[in-house]
């Protein structure tokens, strides 16, 4: 009689591999599909169609109105911080002078009674309540060690015990970022972006989608191009004829205007938190298998 193979073999008191992989444990790794990449002429932030391109230096891709408005509100926020900050400081400014001139105000006290007698009086608010510092227990007579351990404790319970932990605001920058790359960008960087259409009889003309093409040798862009930028014109070439034309003859090929290297800033595909982009287009989610789970139900057993 044969042997049973060991995907068949399912009485045992542990999961097998095989078992294992059937209800979706450990990692599944998929890769993107179309869907989940961002299109090479869509907004990094409205992800729709763009209107006004513009871009940055590292080449991502904005709407004029999505990204000016994105800085505008990076102004503001850094303006309501820089003023949070600034009466921080002008708060504990003014509790220093006042802890100085309570300390001071102690040390003549203390001075006064060593010498004379006298009871001190001090002009502590705080003092003035009650002169241990602790207002939860004022009806209870305790001892000094007492006294001391409920200065010192840290009890939740007790509201006038209560340890405070003071909010400090820091130092904001005052840079601006780019909101998809994260590094500092700055109005004047950012450059207007020139797609060129295609117009040629063989494009249907109740197209809903605008079709771009490469000026040089008319090739479609797509998302499997590498796409170069010239920031001195804005016009959008192919990486192939970026290469052999604009990188040898210093000129673009469209306005005829001079153009240096540093003028070639290569597009970015995808870049939101939304889509893949670049070579990162495999999506991994790590599934626990549990008791009721549940997850022989939702994902289908793979193939084998």
């Amino acid at each position: 009689m044969p042997q049973r193979h060991s995907k068949n073999n399912n009485d045992l008191a542990f999961f097998t591999y095989d078992e294992k992989r059937k209800l979706g444990y450990g990692t599944q790794k998929e890769r993107l599909g179309k869907d989940s990449i961002k299109p090479f002429d869509a907004c990094s932030l409205c992800l729709k169609s763009l209107i006004d391109p513009m871009s940055c230096q590292k080449g991502h891709l904005f709407c004029k109105e999505c990204i000016l408005e994105c800085l505008l509100s990076q102004k503001k926020d850094i303006q309501r911080r820089l003023v949070a900050h600034s009466a921080q400081q002008k708060q504990e400014k003014e509790e220093e002078e006042e802890r100085l001139t309570l300390q001071k105000a102690k040390e003549l006290d203390a001075f006064d009674q060593q010498n004379h007698g006298a009871v001190p009086q001090y002009s502590d608010r705080s003092y003035n309540r009650d002169k241990n510092g602790f207002h939860g227990a004022n009806s209870v007579k305790v001892t000094s060690y007492e006294e001391e351990a409920l200065r010192t404790m840290k009890a939740f319970w007790l509201p006038s015990a209560t340890p405070e932990a003071s909010v400090k605001v820091e130092a904001p920058s005052t840079s601006t970022i780019c909101p998809e790359g994260k590094e500092n960008l700055k109005l004047k960087t950012l450059f207007p972006v020139q797609f060129t259409e295609d117009t040629s009889e063989q494009k249907k003309p109740n197209a809903l989608d605008t079709t771009y093409v490469c000026p040089s040798c008319k090739t479609t862009l797509t998302n499997t191009m590498s796409l170069v930028a010239l920031s001195s014109c804005g016009h959008v070439f192919c990486k192939k004829c970026s290469d052999r034309f604009m990188a040898v003859d210093k000129v673009c090929l469209v306005c005829n205007k001079a153009c240096k290297e540093r003028h070639l800033v290569n597009l970015k595909k995808g870049g939101t938190g939304f889509a893949g982009h670049d070579e990162n287009l495999e999506a991994k989610d790590f599934k626990h298998l549990g008791s009721g789970s549940g997850l022989g139900l939702v994902r289908p057993a793979m193939k084998t």
